[in-house]
C-alpha cells in the first residue's frame, strides 16, 4: 500500500487547511485511516482516525476544530479550521488493515 498525502502548507493563525491522503496498490480493505502529527522536538501524536464503518476518533486538542472524512474506501481527508501555531507539525497519513502503513508526511505551518 502506498499512501500519498496532499495539501498542507503555510497558513495564518485562525485559518484553515485541508490535507488529503490517497491509498494505492493492491490490498485488503483499509479498516482504519487517519492522521498523526509530529512537531519538531516532540513525540508523534494521534490527531484523528476514522474507521470504515464511520466511527471517528479525535485527539482532545483538535476536537471541534478538525474534521476527518473518508471520501471513499481509499481516501481520507482532514479539514483543519481555527488553526493555532501549536498545530505546526508534519502530518502523516496512517492506514491499517491488519498491517500498518504510513505516508511520507506533509508539512503544516501555522504562523503569522
Amino acid at each position: 500500500v502506498q499512501l500519498v498525502e496532499s495539501g498542507g502548507g503555510l497558513v495564518q493563525p485562525g485559518g484553515s487547511l485541508r490535507v488529503s491522503c490517497a491509498a494505492s496498490g493492491t490490498f485488503f480493505r483499509l479498516n482504519v485511516m487517519g492522521w498523526y502529527r509530529q512537531a519538531p522536538g516532540k513525540q508523534g501524536e494521534l490527531v484523528a482516525t476514522l474507521t470504515d464503518s464511520g466511527t471517528p476518533k479525535y485527539a482532545d486538542f483538535v476536537r471541534g476544530r478538525f474534521t476527518i472524512s473518508r471520501d471513499n474506501d481509499n481516501t481520507v481527508t482532514l479539514q483543519m479550521n481555527s488553526l493555532r501555531p501549536e498545530d505546526t507539525a508534519v502530518y502523516y497519513c496512517h492506514a491499517v488493515n491488519g498491517r500498518t502503513y504510513w505516508g511520507q508526511g506533509t508539512q503544516v505551518t501555522v504562523s503569522s
